[in-house]
């Protein structure tokens, strides 16, 4: 068993959103897109939307600066291997792995992410709220439009940081099969690829949807959709308030979450996060 490449693992998700998390404490692994594509299959590995590496952020050269205020790195991986900003439903699941093994002690953390510092709170009814930073839109006046059943849907830019299209829908089941991404027009909007959100109303402060992920296909949950969804919703109907208490409730296939505008212009994601198995993995050589 010796010459095995084993390392052990932890899983949990967010609202379904369900990721493998290995610790590397010291930066020494080397995790490459095969090696992520072999964990996250769900037919020949363990099955999972994507990896969170758990880093000291000293350990991280491009990101080391962070050090100062965030002891661990989220090296989030999607299920293809290709990175990403920021991942709200990751960061949720991260926290909760640092508490639970622990490595952090305190209600209040830090995390250092490729978005910046993210600062998490866990909340006594098990809930994390992760400040998120602020929506932005692209530069362009160009308007996305979304091809879905031979039709073109107008949508809503958002970058959260990662690139969100959020489309308004009557039904979230006419849409089809969010598995293969939606095309996108035009292109040069979101050069690097972008999530795609399906939105319905489904009362005050609150909405429903759907995403197809860049790297992942259509998953249970996405933090950072859920908050591009919410920003959106709040300007596209009058009546909902997103700086109120508990802020707009979205629906993930996977669950529920809150978002809630700040004074400071930050968007909070609020929402579940659970572990759920622990083993070791052997890595094809």
């Amino acid at each position: 068993m010796a010459s095995l490449n084993e390392i052990p693992f932890v899983k949990g998700h967010g609202t379904a959103n369900d990721f493998v998390i290995i610790a590397d404490l010291d930066g020494q692994r080397v995790l490459t897109e095969h090696d992520v594509q072999f964990i996250c299959n769900r037919h020949t590995g363990i099955g999972a939307d994507g990896v969170l590496r758990v880093v000291r952020t000293a350990h991280v050269p491009e990101f080391a600066e962070q050090a100062r205020t965030a002891e661990f790195f989220m090296d989030y991986r999607n299920s293809d291997g290709s990175t990403s900003e920021m991942c709200g439903n990751g960061i949720r699941v991260f926290v909760r792995y640092l508490d639970a093994v622990g490595l952090i002690t305190e209600a209040d953390v830090a995390v250092a992410t490729r978005a910046g510092v993210r600062m998490c709170h866990m909340n006594s009814d098990l809930s994390i709220t992760v400040d998120m930073g602020p929506a932005t839109q692209p530069e362009t006046t160009a308007i996305p439009l979304i091809g879905v059943k031979d039709e073109l849907w107008p949508a809503v830019p958002v970058l959260m940081p990662n690139p969100h299209a959020v489309t308004f829908v009557e039904s979230l089941e006419e849409v089809g099969s969010l598995e293969v991404a939606p095309p996108v027009l035009p292109p040069t909007i979101f050069p690097d690829g972008v999530n795609v959100e399906f939105v319905v109303q489904r009362g005050p402060n609150h909405v429903a949807m759907r995403v197809h992920e860049r790297g992942a296909g259509e998953t249970m949950s996405c933090g950072t959709g859920a908050c591009a969804v919410a920003w959106a919703s709040a300007r596209n109907y009058p009546e909902m308030d997103i700086t109120s208490e508990r802020g707009i409730q979205v629906d993930v296939p996977g669950g529920t979450v809150f978002v809630r505008e700040l004074e400071t212009g930050s968007l909070s994601l609020t929402g579940p996060a659970t572990l759920v198995a622990r083993g070791n993995v052997l890595l094809p050589t």
